[in-house]
């Protein structure tokens, strides 16, 4: 074999090593610097971000103005020390009260066409944008709205449930094994619901993250939710894991044939012409062929040493 060949083969290799990273897909999160502590004076700093790689943001961060933080009484609480930069946003929370605490990022893009005086208008942009900006009524009105939540838990001394409970909305997950009882090598049991109600045969992914060094990374766990919206899962190894759900209704102009998986797992389903949005390419906005609808889900948990 020739230098030139064996140039050739090298540069080939290579880029089939490096192929199956840059195709995936990108992966919203929401990441605890500790998911359990005690004391009064107990805080927690937090990551959020969108990424190609789990845990290694390199893509955009989720908004500071899309965290919610709720309290382990259910009330809610606020981020405190946030910054946003360019590829991720950082922030703390004071845990000052005991019991399990829920941080997530919440937020609705839409796109949408309507008729205005024999005119075609279109919108692109965040729910709150699309309530103040499109008519209450609009003629011929057509939406495709995509809703991603992302979450953590985090627990100061005995766990509790009540920040655990659903908003009734969307799609979420409601941890039947408590968070802070999730431990490697035993089975733990997770629900998904879809505004509030059993979403059965859901693709769900589970990832570790954090095998950017590794030698023998930990492949993804794929499974799917059964008539009642639960999933159990083992995770082979403690650390830091990464659960994603999502299904898209509608956007063809045709009734809805029921959830499907959107094609990117953990990331908010695709928006064509939305140019920054989740999932977006860019372009000019387009036209919805018809009323559409996407949620994405994803959550952070530990898994302890057995």
């Amino acid at each position: 074999m020739g230098l030139k060949t064996r140039l050739l083969a090298v540069v080939a290799l290579g880029a089939a090593a490096i192929a199956p990273v840059t195709a995936q897909a990108a992966r919203n999160w929401v990441m605890p610097s500790t998911t359990t502590l005690s004391g009064s004076n107990a805080w927690v700093t937090f990551d959020a971000a969108s990424s190609d790689e789990l845990y290694f943001p390199d893509l955009r961060p989720l908004a500071l103005t899309s965290i919610q933080v709720i309290a382990s009484d259910g009330a809610a609480d606020q981020v405190q020390n946030g910054s946003q930069g360019k590829f991720r946003s950082t922030f703390d929370v004071q845990v000052n009260k005991p019991g399990t605490w829920k941080v997530a990022s919440v937020s609705t893009m839409v796109m949408a066409s309507w008729t205005e005086n024999g005119e075609v208008k279109r919108f692109r942009g965040t729910g709150e944008d699309f309530a103040k900006q499109v008519p209450a009524g609009a003629a011929d009105l057509k939406t495709i709205r995509n809703v991603s939540r992302n979450e953590t838990f985090v627990t100061r001394d005995k766990p509790t449930r009540e920040a655990l409970k659903p908003t009734g909305k969307d799609l979420e997950m409601v941890p039947v094994t408590h968070p802070s009882d999730v431990v490697a090598t035993e089975p733990a049991t997770f629900q998904l619901l879809l505004n509030g109600k059993p979403a059965a045969g859901v693709e769900v992914t589970v990832m570790r993250g954090y095998d950017h060094w590794a030698t023998k990374p930990v492949g993804e766990i794929t499974t799917k939710t059964g008539p009642d919206g639960a999933f159990k899962v083992t995770l082979p190894q403690a650390g830091l894991w990464w659960i994603s759900a999502s299904l898209r209704t509608g956007e063809t102009g045709r009734p809805p044939e029921g959830p499907r998986p959107a094609p990117a797992p953990g990331a908010m389903p695709g928006m064509p012409g939305m140019a920054g949005g989740e999932g977006g390419r860019g372009g000019p906005p387009q036209a919805p062929a018809g009323d559409g609808y996407g949620a994405s889900y994803t959550a952070v948990i530990e898994a302890q040493q057995p």
